[in-house]
């Protein structure tokens, strides 16, 4: 598959100037890091350990507010992050964490962001596509309305956060989407598949948002320089069920495809939030806003995604191949 550093980027929308990435050891941010450097854009990290060198900052260590000059001169700040929402169970203690884990982060930059007053930096801050919940036979550009549940209350609170940077700072909410990747929404299902053991999720056609690492990260980049703000949807062009994620992965994988999971075996499982936040859920997201702006999708179809996917070495690990 294209490395996302090596993914063809339009030089108009090549980042100018610094760049500080907070979360650049996760799945998007190694990989969007990995990119802006190889086009020799100097990139600053925030790190929740010491520092390594001068483009690495210590921050979150303990209720210290981040200092606003370590992103002073910077052209953007890219806040990525937050605890996994794939991980099993959402008690109250591990649902306080995934609020905390966003919300800390985004509250800190955008205090430091605001206080630069005229020299704000702009800030692309993550968000995610749980923000419409689920909303069934609609088609779900950035001016729909939020969903309902705890994901979606999340989200907006997050997004909220991330508003708090001031009037002088681009800020943008990066809606992301479940990314195929073997570090991403694959991890769960490349050993089920490998054993034969995957098929429907519920009813299996609802629609499920997707993009792959590649887009993701250059639709990140092609937001850096830009002139959108607000919301914008990272999701992949052409609509897809769950069932076309799955059915895509077990026909790579020379794998059935017949185990069906019903919605209340799931709901028992995992607890109704989890399995009717992240897997049954029917949220038809387009990327109206990237579309508009002339950005265009390496990868348009799931099934595309999935096959890029399946080319990284970690995948193989994860299938137990």
């Amino acid at each position: 598959m294209p490395d996302p550093a090596r993914s063809p980027v339009a030089p108009a929308h090549a980042a100018s100037g610094r760049v500080v990435v907070a979360g650049a050891s996760g799945l998007i941010g190694s990989a969007l890091v990995r990119s802006l450097r190889a086009d020799g854009v100097e990139v600053h990290t925030l790190v929740r350990r010491p520092a390594r060198g001068a483009r690495e900052h210590e921050w979150l260590a303990d209720d210290t507010p981040l200092d606003p000059a370590v992103l002073g001169g910077a052209a953007a700040v890219v806040s990525l992050g937050g605890a996994s929402i794939g991980r099993v169970p959402w008690t109250p203690a591990y649902r306080r964490e995934l609020v905390r884990s966003r919300m800390r982060p985004t509250t800190t930059l955008a205090r430091a962001i605001k206080a630069l007053g005229a020299d704000a930096p702009t800030l692309l801050s993550a968000s995610a596509v749980g923000y419409y919940g689920s909303q069934p036979g609609a088609t779900l550009d950035e001016t729909a309305v939020p969903g309902r549940g705890f994901l979606a209350d999340l989200v907006q609170r997050w997004e909220s956060a991330a508003r708090t940077a001031g009037p002088h700072a681009r800020t943008v909410l990066l809606r992301t989407s479940p990314v195929v990747h073997p570090a991403g929404v694959l991890a769960p299902l490349l050993r089920l598949t490998r054993l034969g053991l995957s098929g429907p999720l519920g009813r299996g056609t609802q629609a499920m948002p997707w993009i792959s690492l590649v887009d993701e990260v250059r639709a990140i980049r092609h937001l850096l320089s830009g002139d959108l703000e607000g919301p914008v949807n990272l999701a992949g062009p052409r609509r897809a069920s769950a069932n076309d994620l799955g059915f895509a992965l077990a026909l790579a994988m020379h794998r059935p495809y017949v185990l069906r999971a019903p919605a209340f075996a799931l709901r028992l499982a995992l607890g109704r939030d989890m399995a009717d936040g992240l897997l049954l859920a029917d949220a038809h997201v387009v990327p109206a806003a990237l579309l508009a702006s002339g950005f265009t999708f390496t990868h348009a179809t799931v099934d595309e995604a999935v096959a890029a996917a399946l080319a990284e070495p970690d995948a193989h690990a994860a299938s137990g191949r």
